[in-house]
């Protein structure tokens, strides 16, 4: 470890989208290790930022690649040849410092071959992150630099969208805890909706008792199907993603016919409201039952007495035997047979109940999906998130209260267009994506296979946190996302820890690859640990009890 001075090296290569530097030293190696200001820094370190000076011009570079290069030189003290290295770093340019002193993202001018390289201190790379420090809204630290906070603007990244990318096992549930345990210390008064579909996030434990990823006086967790989000309450679009496969060939009619009998039937079933102000769409109260007697009159009709087949007889067997089959279905009574739920006047308590207005209030509603079935699950969720766009768009204070809704695997639930399954779904959380920050309705979407995920949704995230990708599909449609001059960072995408992440967009000053604070208490979603498991002598398992959940449906 040596003291030195700042300057390591000059430029060699510049292009728009990146430069390379070779370090002046020639230390065993090619990378020293520096002393600057009792700060210990490693050269070369991908992650870390250096700056570079021309003149007027200072650009502040992130490290994404560094190698060394050998070059043959004549040794003066044995006159025979010798090797040196010297190290070589791929930079990518985040922004420069203007004549103020102040970082700005972006670049106006373009240094030359020969600029000066000079390593960076704590204190220096300070600067970037200054006007995010006074929100106090830390989620991590710099590797390179362990005493420097990352801190981002959480106006921008709630009210602008945030995607949360990673790869099963990168840490992502980790994260998201992280972020929202120090979202409630630096905002007591949020409202934040989770939709947990694999109980990651409040779970049972093994001593029977319920456990939280935070504490108990701001969380309130909600099994879906005790929540009870009923038919009566989905759009169209929705009714047709759960009662119509779209593939059937007389989905066409099928769809057709809904579309009449929904509309009448929220019409008769609500007398006190104007039949002109009740929408296809409208969140009023009707009869399954009655649905389900007009399809079967019209499938069964006959004219002249029984001697001709009605326009619509036999058109509608395959969507009877599904709707029945469902409504005979325990499992699915939280949505076709509401015990809560059975009046247009009980939408207000739900919408209490499921953002924390509810006594007692809380700031945190975890609203627990692992035992909704998986093909119900689509559905049901994007229906709670669009009760929460609905909520804030006919709220007149809409901008005093917003609402972030947090969506784990939103890939499975919101996919790319293309598909028939889950159009209704996909559109309506498309929506809250392109009009949900006019309204205070701000997004999360966490997802494991981005690739699979609405394109839309992503367009309309304005930051980005990417854990550890490996795919090749999932890296280059990352790459593919964020800007121009950011897109060459989405390399070091698989060489990420656990719990690192690399933050792109918006709510960071430059992109940064950070370390994430680890959360207090953990969420559900540790790996289990099969060799200390199998050292354990649990020979034998209540079959009895595990049956007897499966066929109750109870967790």
């Amino acid at each position: 470890m040596t003291k030195a001075t700042t300057l390591i090296g000059h430029l060699t290569d510049v292009g728009e989208a990146g430069m390379t530097a070779m370090l002046a030293t020639s230390v065993q190696g090619g990378f020293p290790v520096l002393q600057i200001g009792g700060e210990v820094i490693r050269v070369g370190q991908v992650g870390s930022y250096l700056r570079i000076k021309d003149r007027d011009i200072q650009i502040i570079a992130l490290v994404t690649s560094a190698r060394v290069e050998e070059r043959p030189s004549r040794s003066s003290a044995t006159g025979g040849d010798a090797v040196v290295r010297r190290g070589l770093v791929t930079l990518t340019p985040v922004g420069e410092i203007n004549e103020q002193g102040r970082f700005e993202r972006g670049l106006a001018r373009f240094p030359v071959p020969g600029g000066e390289v000079h390593i960076m201190s704590s204190g220096q790379i300070g600067v970037m992150f200054e006007k995010y420090r006074t929100k106090g809204f830390n989620l991590g630290y710099l590797p390179a630099h362990p005493s420097m906070r990352v801190c981002l603007d959480p106006s921008v990244m709630f009210g602008r969208h945030l995607a949360i990318l990673g790869q099963s096992g990168s840490g992502k549930s980790w994260g998201v805890t992280s972020i929202l345990q120090r979202t409630l210390s630096v905002m007591p008064m949020a409202h934040i909706v989770v939709l947990d579909l694999h109980g990651e996030y409040v779970w049972t434990g093994r001593d029977g008792k319920k456990h939280a990823a935070f504490r108990e006086d701001v969380v309130q967790a909600l099994d879906a199907r005790e929540l009870e989000i009923p038919y009566w309450l989905l759009t169209f679009s929705e009714l047709v993603d759960l009662l119509i496969d779209r593939k059937d060939d007389g989905a066409t009619v099928q769809i057709a016919y809904l579309r009449e009998v929904v509309h009448e039937l929220r019409k008769e079933a609500n007398p006190n409201i104007p039949p002109s102000q009740i929408s296809i769409d409208s969140p009023v109260y009707f009869k399954l039952d009655d649905l389900f007697g007009q399809f079967k009159r019209a499938n069964e009709q006959t004219l002249d007495f029984g001697k001709t087949n009605g326009p619509l007889f036999g058109q509608f067997d395959e969507f009877l035997i599904k709707l029945q089959s469902r409504m005979n279905d325990v499992r699915y009574d939280f949505l076709f047979k509401p015990k809560r739920r059975n009046s247009s006047d009980t939408l207000a308590d739900l919408l209490r109940e499921f953002v924390g207005l509810a006594e007692p209030k809380r700031q945190i509603t975890v609203i627990d999906f692992s035992s909704v079935p998986f093909d119900v699950r689509p559905t049901v969720s994007a229906q709670i998130g669009r009760l929460a766009f609905e909520m804030n768009y006919w709220n007149p204070r809409s901008r005093d209260f917003p609402i972030l809704l947090v969506c784990e695997e939103a890939h499975s639930y919101i996919p790319r267009a293309g598909g028939t399954q889950y159009e209704g779904t996909r559109r309506s959380m498309e929506r809250i994506a392109k009009e949900g920050r006019k309204y205070g309705v701000g997004l999360i979407v966490i997802s494991q296979r981005p690739h699979e995920l609405s394109e839309t949704v992503l367009a309309q995230c304005g930051s980005f946190l990417c854990f550890r990708l490996t795919n090749p599909d999932d890296q280059q449609y990352v790459k593919d996302l964020v800007p121009d001059a950011e897109a060459d960072l989405t390399n070091i995408l698989s060489t990420l820890a656990r719990g690192e992440a690399l933050a792109l967009g918006q709510a960071v000053p430059v992109a940064t690859r950070f370390q994430m604070q680890q959360p207090n208490p953990t969420p559900n979603s540790d790996d289990v640990d099969f060799y200390s498991k199998w050292q354990l002598n649990l020979d034998d398992l209540d079959v009895e009890s595990i049956v007897q959940k499966w066929r109750c449906q109870e967790r």
